[in-house]
Protein backbone atom coordinates (compact mmCIF):
# COMPACT_ATOMS: atom_id res chain seq x y z
CA UNK A 1 0.00 0.00 0.00
CA UNK A 2 1.25 4.04 -0.71
CA UNK A 3 1.92 5.93 2.52
CA UNK A 4 1.43 9.52 2.21
CA UNK A 5 3.20 11.60 5.05
CA UNK A 6 3.04 15.44 5.06
CA UNK A 7 6.81 16.77 5.66
CA UNK A 8 6.92 20.93 6.48
CA UNK A 9 9.87 22.22 4.71
CA UNK A 10 10.27 26.08 5.22
CA UNK A 11 11.99 28.14 2.10
CA UNK A 12 13.08 31.79 2.48
CA UNK A 13 9.09 33.24 2.66
CA UNK A 14 6.74 30.49 3.33
CA UNK A 15 6.30 26.32 4.19
CA UNK A 16 5.14 24.00 2.12
CA UNK A 17 3.63 20.68 2.97
CA UNK A 18 5.59 18.27 1.18
CA UNK A 19 4.10 14.69 0.33
CA UNK A 20 6.36 11.96 0.58
CA UNK A 21 5.35 8.30 -0.29
CA UNK A 22 6.67 5.10 0.73
CA UNK A 23 6.01 1.85 -0.21
CA UNK A 24 4.97 -1.30 1.57
CA UNK A 25 5.47 -4.80 0.66
CA UNK A 26 4.74 -6.90 -1.44
CA UNK A 27 3.94 -4.73 -4.25
CA UNK A 28 4.84 -4.84 -8.02
CA UNK A 29 5.54 -1.34 -8.69
CA UNK A 30 9.06 -0.29 -9.69
CA UNK A 31 9.38 2.48 -7.19
CA UNK A 32 11.73 5.41 -8.29
CA UNK A 33 12.43 7.38 -4.67
CA UNK A 34 13.72 11.24 -4.33
CA UNK A 35 14.63 11.79 -0.64
CA UNK A 36 13.93 15.22 1.12
CA UNK A 37 17.18 17.22 0.83
CA UNK A 38 18.76 17.92 4.48
CA UNK A 39 19.08 21.79 3.55
CA UNK A 40 15.60 23.57 2.87
CA UNK A 41 16.90 25.70 0.84
CA UNK A 42 17.09 23.18 -2.02
CA UNK A 43 13.25 23.10 -2.09
CA UNK A 44 12.01 23.27 -5.32
CA UNK A 45 8.65 23.88 -6.56
CA UNK A 46 7.78 25.51 -10.43
CA UNK A 47 5.16 25.94 -12.57
CA UNK A 48 4.62 24.76 -16.10
CA UNK A 49 5.00 27.89 -18.69
CA UNK A 50 1.70 27.70 -20.69
CA UNK A 51 3.46 28.35 -23.75
CA UNK A 52 6.44 25.93 -24.27
CA UNK A 53 5.81 23.23 -21.57
CA UNK A 54 9.33 24.61 -19.31
CA UNK A 55 9.44 26.09 -15.80
CA UNK A 56 8.47 29.32 -14.71
CA UNK A 57 7.93 30.86 -11.17
CA UNK A 58 5.13 32.14 -11.16
CA UNK A 59 1.61 30.90 -11.76
CA UNK A 60 -0.63 32.35 -14.59
CA UNK A 61 -4.61 32.20 -14.05
CA UNK A 62 -6.62 30.21 -16.17
CA UNK A 63 -9.52 30.72 -18.03
CA UNK A 64 -11.54 28.18 -16.65
CA UNK A 65 -13.25 27.86 -12.82
CA UNK A 66 -11.30 28.04 -9.90
CA UNK A 67 -9.38 24.59 -9.49
CA UNK A 68 -7.00 22.96 -6.88
CA UNK A 69 -3.17 22.97 -7.39
CA UNK A 70 -1.49 19.86 -8.52
CA UNK A 71 1.99 18.79 -7.53
CA UNK A 72 3.92 16.31 -9.88
CA UNK A 73 7.45 14.98 -9.58
CA UNK A 74 9.94 16.63 -12.01
CA UNK A 75 10.99 12.96 -12.59
CA UNK A 76 7.58 11.78 -14.32
CA UNK A 77 8.24 12.99 -17.68
CA UNK A 78 12.29 11.81 -18.06
CA UNK A 79 11.14 8.53 -16.36
CA UNK A 80 7.79 8.01 -18.76
CA UNK A 81 9.52 8.82 -21.77
CA UNK A 82 12.41 5.92 -20.72
CA UNK A 83 9.04 3.39 -20.08
CA UNK A 84 7.52 4.60 -23.45
CA UNK A 85 11.27 4.60 -25.23
CA UNK A 86 10.94 0.90 -27.11
CA UNK A 87 7.65 1.84 -28.57
CA UNK A 88 8.40 5.76 -29.63
CA UNK A 89 11.64 3.97 -31.76
CA UNK A 90 8.57 2.35 -33.12
CA UNK A 91 6.55 5.75 -33.64
CA UNK A 92 3.80 4.38 -31.66
CA UNK A 93 1.98 6.12 -28.67
CA UNK A 94 2.48 4.75 -25.17
CA UNK A 95 0.31 5.99 -23.04
CA UNK A 96 -0.07 5.88 -19.03
CA UNK A 97 -2.54 7.25 -15.88
CA UNK A 98 -1.70 9.14 -13.25
CA UNK A 99 -3.26 8.90 -9.28
CA UNK A 100 -3.29 11.58 -6.78
CA UNK A 101 -3.57 11.90 -3.03
CA UNK A 102 -5.64 14.58 -1.39
CA UNK A 103 -4.13 16.60 1.40
CA UNK A 104 -5.20 19.66 2.76
CA UNK A 105 -6.75 21.05 -0.64
CA UNK A 106 -3.99 20.30 -2.53
CA UNK A 107 -3.07 16.82 -5.01
CA UNK A 108 0.08 15.42 -4.92
CA UNK A 109 0.94 12.69 -8.01
CA UNK A 110 2.19 9.57 -5.90
CA UNK A 111 1.56 6.87 -8.97
CA UNK A 112 2.14 6.41 -12.63
CA UNK A 113 0.22 3.39 -13.91
CA UNK A 114 1.00 2.01 -17.38
CA UNK A 115 -1.97 -0.48 -17.95
CA UNK A 116 -1.90 -3.24 -20.86
CA UNK A 117 -2.24 -1.19 -24.32
CA UNK A 118 -3.12 -1.28 -27.76
CA UNK A 119 -0.97 1.76 -29.84
CA UNK A 120 -0.94 2.53 -32.99
CA UNK A 121 1.19 5.38 -34.37
CA UNK A 122 -1.38 7.97 -33.61
CA UNK A 123 -3.50 6.69 -30.81
CA UNK A 124 -3.34 4.46 -28.10
CA UNK A 125 -6.38 2.48 -26.27
CA UNK A 126 -5.12 0.80 -22.71
CA UNK A 127 -7.08 -2.27 -22.13
CA UNK A 128 -7.83 -4.31 -18.78
CA UNK A 129 -8.91 -1.39 -17.44
CA UNK A 130 -10.07 -3.01 -14.48
CA UNK A 131 -6.31 -3.80 -13.07
CA UNK A 132 -5.81 0.10 -13.15
CA UNK A 133 -9.36 0.73 -10.94
CA UNK A 134 -8.00 -1.96 -8.30
CA UNK A 135 -4.69 -0.10 -7.81
CA UNK A 136 -6.57 3.16 -7.97
CA UNK A 137 -9.35 1.69 -5.06
CA UNK A 138 -6.98 -0.17 -3.41
CA UNK A 139 -4.78 3.33 -2.44
CA UNK A 140 -7.80 5.38 -2.35
CA UNK A 141 -6.16 7.65 -4.82
CA UNK A 142 -7.70 9.78 -7.47
CA UNK A 143 -7.27 9.32 -11.20
CA UNK A 144 -5.85 13.13 -11.90
CA UNK A 145 -4.79 12.70 -15.44
CA UNK A 146 -2.90 10.94 -17.98
CA UNK A 147 0.27 11.00 -19.76
CA UNK A 148 1.26 9.82 -23.51
CA UNK A 149 3.25 9.86 -26.65
CA UNK A 150 3.19 11.81 -29.73
CA UNK A 151 6.17 9.94 -31.19
CA UNK A 152 6.34 11.68 -35.02
CA UNK A 153 3.63 14.27 -34.26
CA UNK A 154 3.37 17.64 -32.74
CA UNK A 155 2.78 18.38 -29.17
CA UNK A 156 -1.25 18.98 -29.67
CA UNK A 157 -4.49 17.41 -28.40
CA UNK A 158 -6.13 15.39 -31.01
CA UNK A 159 -9.76 15.44 -30.88
CA UNK A 160 -9.72 11.64 -29.65
CA UNK A 161 -7.64 12.96 -27.00
CA UNK A 162 -9.88 15.59 -26.05
CA UNK A 163 -12.81 12.92 -25.48
CA UNK A 164 -10.44 10.80 -23.52
CA UNK A 165 -9.42 14.48 -21.48
CA UNK A 166 -13.30 14.91 -20.94
CA UNK A 167 -13.67 11.49 -19.10
CA UNK A 168 -11.22 12.16 -16.98
CA UNK A 169 -12.49 15.92 -16.37
CA UNK A 170 -15.89 14.93 -15.86
CA UNK A 171 -14.80 12.77 -12.99
CA UNK A 172 -12.48 15.60 -11.43
CA UNK A 173 -12.38 19.04 -12.34
CA UNK A 174 -8.73 19.18 -11.75
CA UNK A 175 -7.59 16.16 -14.57
CA UNK A 176 -5.41 17.14 -17.07
CA UNK A 177 -2.86 15.37 -20.08
CA UNK A 178 0.26 15.37 -20.62
CA UNK A 179 1.53 15.19 -24.13
CA UNK A 180 4.86 14.29 -24.74
CA UNK A 181 6.46 14.81 -28.67
CA UNK A 182 9.96 14.17 -28.61
CA UNK A 183 10.40 15.39 -32.36
CA UNK A 184 8.43 18.16 -31.64
CA UNK A 185 11.37 21.22 -31.55
CA UNK A 186 9.09 24.03 -30.61
CA UNK A 187 7.26 22.55 -27.37
CA UNK A 188 8.46 18.82 -26.68
CA UNK A 189 6.03 18.37 -23.35
CA UNK A 190 2.40 20.13 -23.25
CA UNK A 191 -0.03 20.38 -20.04
CA UNK A 192 -3.32 20.76 -21.04
CA UNK A 193 -7.42 20.67 -19.71
CA UNK A 194 -10.33 21.27 -21.32
CA UNK A 195 -11.68 24.94 -20.80
CA UNK A 196 -15.20 25.09 -18.40
CA UNK A 197 -17.31 25.02 -18.89
CA UNK A 198 -17.08 26.03 -22.78
CA UNK A 199 -14.73 22.92 -23.51
CA UNK A 200 -16.40 20.90 -21.03
CA UNK A 201 -19.75 21.98 -23.04
CA UNK A 202 -18.75 21.04 -26.73
CA UNK A 203 -17.28 17.97 -25.72
CA UNK A 204 -20.10 16.57 -23.03
CA UNK A 205 -22.44 16.89 -26.34
CA UNK A 206 -19.99 15.70 -29.39
CA UNK A 207 -20.70 11.90 -29.65
CA UNK A 208 -18.81 11.35 -32.79
CA UNK A 209 -15.84 9.04 -32.91
CA UNK A 210 -12.33 8.49 -34.33
CA UNK A 211 -10.58 12.02 -35.83
CA UNK A 212 -13.11 14.80 -36.56
CA UNK A 213 -13.32 18.25 -36.19
CA UNK A 214 -15.05 20.40 -32.70
CA UNK A 215 -16.66 23.67 -33.27
CA UNK A 216 -14.54 26.27 -31.29
CA UNK A 217 -16.67 28.32 -28.23
CA UNK A 218 -18.83 30.80 -29.19
CA UNK A 219 -17.26 33.39 -26.74
CA UNK A 220 -14.06 33.04 -28.75
CA UNK A 221 -12.37 30.70 -26.04
CA UNK A 222 -10.51 27.66 -27.29
CA UNK A 223 -11.92 23.96 -26.34
CA UNK A 224 -8.40 23.27 -24.49
CA UNK A 225 -6.03 25.43 -22.13
CA UNK A 226 -2.55 25.30 -20.95
CA UNK A 227 -3.17 24.34 -17.14
CA UNK A 228 -1.67 26.81 -14.73
CA UNK A 229 -2.02 25.33 -11.79
CA UNK A 230 0.13 21.97 -12.04
CA UNK A 231 3.75 22.53 -10.15
CA UNK A 232 6.82 20.09 -10.57
CA UNK A 233 7.54 19.87 -7.14
CA UNK A 234 11.83 18.07 -6.96
CA UNK A 235 10.72 16.15 -3.10
CA UNK A 236 7.92 14.72 -4.85
CA UNK A 237 8.51 10.40 -5.26
CA UNK A 238 6.19 7.73 -6.67
CA UNK A 239 5.71 4.65 -8.02
CA UNK A 240 5.34 3.55 -11.34
CA UNK A 241 3.04 0.26 -11.91
CA UNK A 242 3.74 -1.54 -15.44
CA UNK A 243 1.26 -3.79 -16.18
CA UNK A 244 2.21 -4.40 -19.65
Amino acid sequence: MVVCKPVSIKTANKYFSVRKVTRSLPSTALSFVEKVPQDAQNYHITAFNSGDGSSKSDNEPSSSKTIRDVHISMRLMEDFLDLAKENTEKELETCGILGACLEKGTLYMTTLIIPKQESASNSCQATNEEEVFKILNERSLYPVGWIHTHPSQSCFMSSVDLHTQYSYQAMIAEAFAIVLAPKDTSRSCGLFRLTDPEGMNILKNCHETGFHPHKEPDNGNPVYEHCSNVYKNSNLRFEIFDLR
